[in-house]
């Protein structure tokens, strides 16, 4: 069976790149947050809400495996291929490869044609930090952030979690990261009834970033630095992050670009200090965005050959055991 999650996995990458997520066409992200939008309207007030998150998630989690589990045994039981191209085509919805690198593009472009205010807002898409006065260097800063730490929620956590347990595991991952996108925020609305979603995203992601952040080191080569420099950099910098999993890409991308991350956001006109990650050996440019995407993609490659060679090993390990 684990070879038949892995081709699934390998075509699914594939479709990913090819097709991306059209925005007309339906996705179950989409399906997952109006269904997590209903339940936060009807849950989260009075009392008890941290039971009612805790509630909250485990219908979304019930409703997303239970189907998705069905339909893919269902798949396979009618013949393997059809199981694998049915499996490959879930797997793919759960994989924002192609989509996260276009919304780097889309910052990229009008950089390029020095319009400022364009990419600030093809950036606030992106973001949840306040742009409209951000530089160059700003804006720049927060594109690679967000890709290097999507390289990881967006792309080898569900591939990861594809490999464990099929399109079913992929699409429980997703549903948990929607989850804690949308009430996982620590303020007076979501400190307590999004704490299950935070806490369930913070653990299935736990193994995953550091997965992603070795993954990224393995599978790139440091901006004229010595390798030895940038686990350094990782190692040290990875926990300064307020996330416990965000760090690991993010201290790796900074590692390798040899730049610095982190510094003041603003969101809603309220300021953030965030630990600086990385050594600023080169400011902040726009090309920036493109090697973060170079890094993405190399990343997402070793990660799907690493699982293969899992994926034997396993088989191999049975067979003689």
């Amino acid at each position: 069976m684990i070879y038949g999650h892995l081709l699934a996995l390998t075509i699914a990458i594939v479709l990913d790149y090819m097709v991306g997520d059209p925005p007309s066409w339906p996705h179950p992200v989409k399906w997952f947050g109006a269904l997590i939008s209903t339940l936060d309207k009807r849950l989260n007030k009075g009392r008890n809400r941290k039971w009612k998150g805790i509630f909250m998630l485990m219908i979304v989690l019930v409703v997303v495996f239970v189907p998705a589990w069905f339909i893919n045994m269902a798949a396979y039981q009618i013949h393997p291929l059809i199981g694998i191209m049915v499996e490959s085509i879930l797997i793919s919805t759960t994989i924002a490869h192609k989509s996260l690198k276009d919304a780097a593009l889309e910052v990229y472009d009008p950089l390029q044609k020095d319009d400022y205010k364009e990419a600030r807002l093809k950036l606030s898409y992106i973001v949840g930090r306040d742009t409209e006065q951000l530089d160059e260097s700003e804006i720049v800063r927060g594109t690679v952030e967000t890709v290097a730490e999507n390289t990881s929620d967006g792309v080898t956590a569900p591939m990861l979690w594809a490999w464990i347990g099929g399109a079913p595991f992929a699409l429980l991952y997703r549903a948990i990261n929607t989850c804690d996108s949308m009430v996982g925020y620590k303020n007076d609305k979501y400190v307590d009834f999004g704490w299950a979603s935070a806490r369930m995203d913070d653990v299935v992601n736990w193994i995953p970033s550091r997965l992603t952040g070795f993954s990224m080191l393995l599978a790139n080569r440091p901006e004229k630095a010595k390798v030895k420099a940038t686990w350094r950099v990782l190692f040290r910098d990875a926990k300064k992050h307020p996330s416990p999993n965000s760090g690991w890409c993010e201290a790796a991308a900074a590692a390798l670009l040899g730049v610095q991350l982190g510094g003041v956001n603003t969101y809603k006109g309220i300021v953030s200090n965030r630990a600086l990650m990385g050594d600023p050996r080169y400011p902040l440019n726009r090309n920036d965005i493109i090697k973060t995407n170079t890094i993405l993609s190399r990343t997402a490659f070793l990660f799907l050959l690493i699982l293969w060679l899992g994926g034997v090993f396993f088989e191999l390990a049975i067979t003689w055991f």
